[in-house]
């Protein structure tokens, strides 16, 4: 194990072990002890009590964080219509257009965190599932970015939209904030997306739904929260 330094000390002599947390002492905590030079991410994994290999027990949705995520989200539209593609850049995508993008995606570019498309294009993006596929960049109905109102998923996407996906451990990992937030705000965001959780739960899933919650930045080690304390 590599050497400590100054900052890794002070940040774990601040933190007790064993402790579990509230979600706002929890925010509060994270707050002191990250050290990074710059606005780290505030994370949230939470460990299910599911099987994904199972179609009936995958956990997967969409979330509005009421205070967003803090982050700049590049977006690309494909649509066709010069009255879509105005209404999107008026929403603030960042990119608009079709088969030139298409062709530049082809050629090995993704410099984009968000891909929203039209139903009726789905066709013409199907060959790029390959590249998009394993970046987590192709779009999905399930996750609102093919949508035939692409102006509205844009803004819904720039005012802290995120989708997530359960992984093959039953694990739920997303990033929902930033250690400049209040604790507060911190606190709202992790509570709304776990209420989401909390509502996607499968009829299937048996036992302990939620079995761990822990909350991170960037660089600080995880703390764990009371999940009794948010009635779950």
């Amino acid at each position: 194990m590599g050497k400590l330094t100054k900052n890794q000390k002070l940040a774990l002599e601040k933190i007790e072990a064993g402790k579990i947390y509230t979600l706002k002492e929890a925010a509060e905590k994270i707050k002191e002890i990250t050290f990074t030079k710059f606005d780290a991410s505030f994370d949230i994994d939470v460990r299910l009590g599911v099987d994904p290999r199972k179609a009936n027990q995958m956990v997967r949705g969409v979330v509005s964080l009421p205070h967003g995520t803090g982050k700049q989200v590049r977006v690309l539209v494909l649509c066709a219509t010069e009255a879509d593609q105005a209404a999107a850049k008026e929403a603030g995508a960042d990119y608009v257009g079709l088969d030139e993008y298409i062709e530049k995606i082809k050629g090995g570019w993704t410099d984009v965190d968000v891909i929203i498309t039209q139903p009726a294009i789905m066709g013409k993006i199907g060959a790029l599932g390959r590249i998009l596929g394993p970046r987590g960049l192709m779009p999905n109905p399930k996750s609102g970015t093919v949508t035939p109102d692409v102006a509205k998923a844009v803004k819904e996407v720039k005012q802290g939209k995120i989708d997530f996906k359960v992984d093959k451990n039953g694990i739920v990992h997303a990033s929902i904030g930033k250690v400049s937030f209040t604790a507060d705000q911190m606190a709202e965001n992790a509570r709304e997306f776990i209420n989401t959780l909390i509502k996607l739960k499968p009829a299937t899933a048996k036992g302990t739904y939620m079995k761990s919650i822990y909350l991170s930045s960037t660089m600080s080690s995880g703390l764990k929260i009371d999940t009794k304390s948010l009635d779950v």
